[in-house]
């Protein structure tokens, strides 16, 4: 008597499923050991989209900024001449002569100081600070000077450098670009910039006075001083301190930076928990399934047993 067992494919499923969830889970342990959490990175800007810009808001300055030097009343010998006063830390301080932007700086430890160059005469010297936002703090003090130099009669016409900005600000890594004004003088004009990044000063001539275009890229974000003075033909000269933004990450440690495109990003973060959980489920799984087919058999070699023996 031969006895015939053929296994039931109901009984063998959780078997098959815990085989296969077995295969699954050693492909992903040695295809990926370690499946970190990917950074998800800033689309491009696609022709015809639009961005979205938040600002927090917030008061404006209340304390202004105050000309200690020179004081009302004096006469200047010289061009340019430096200003100096006090502020509220952590804001842009702009100066104005004659009501005109004749210079800014950053106001670091409570004070500022800056050179300006004078106009011819009556000079009515102010300072305005500025937050983040280009909320202006309020007026204080005006000074007023004097300066007269024979040297402007005998040569020509005194030159005026300003700029519509106290501030520009670019990415780093990207190109910043400075509008300014010249007038006054005889061309041609020559130009020499410092950047405040220790590169080399940059040289420049325009031959005719109006709007005077510089650029310049910033290898790392932070805020920088930017010197800029012309000479005519003559030997006139004019003289403008601007403060130039570099945006990206800061490097704590050194006070340096670094621009958005050379960052590091952190870290991964590997997903061990969901991988551990299903090892752990996988073995009462197999063993569920063994027993399930177990007890299929041995009932289907009773239900034989008692088929051929009531033969």
């Amino acid at each position: 008597m031969t006895n015939h067992f053929r296994i039931n494919s109901r009984a063998a499923l959780p078997s098959i499923l815990g085989l296969c969830l077995l295969v699954f889970l050693v492909a992903i342990i040695f295809a990926r050991p370690a499946h970190a959490i990917t950074q998800i990175q800033t689309p491009a800007p696609q022709p015809g989209s639009y961005g979205l810009e938040a600002t927090k808001p917030q008061p404006p300055p209340t304390v202004g900024a105050t000309v200690a030097t020179p004081g009302s009343g004096g006469a200047a010998s010289s061009s340019p001449t430096t200003v100096t006063g006090i502020c509220p830390k952590g804001l842009l301080v702009e100066v104005y002569d004659n009501n005109v932007l004749t210079g800014s700086v950053m106001c670091n430890d409570g004070t500022f100081s800056l050179q300006i160059t004078l106009f011819v005469g009556n000079n009515d010297i102010t300072a305005i600070d500025y937050d983040d936002l280009g909320q202006a703090g309020p007026a204080t003090n005006t000074n007023t000077i004097t300066y007269n130099n024979a040297h402007f009669t005998s040569f020509g016409t005194l030159i005026t450098l300003t700029s519509s900005y106290g501030r520009r600000s670019a990415a780093a890594g990207t190109e910043l670009d400075w509008p300014l004004q010249l007038s006054g003088g005889n061309g041609p004009y020559a130009f020499s910039i410092d950047w405040g990044d220790g590169t080399k000063a940059e040289l420049k001539s325009q031959s005719i006075s109006g709007v005077v275009d510089l650029s310049h890229v910033y290898t790392k974000a932070g805020i920088y001083q930017t010197s800029v003075t012309v000479t005519d033909v003559n030997g006139v000269s004019a003289f403008l301190q601007l403060v130039s933004v570099a945006s990206g990450q800061v490097n704590g440690s050194t006070g340096a930076a670094t621009s958005d495109k050379s960052s590091t990003t952190a870290p991964p973060k590997v997903e061990w928990i969901p991988a551990a959980v299903s090892v752990v489920l996988l073995i009462p799984t197999f063993w569920f399934g063994r027993q399930s087919q177990l007890i299929s058999l041995r009932k289907k070699m009773e239900r034989d047993r008692e088929a051929y023996g009531g033969e």
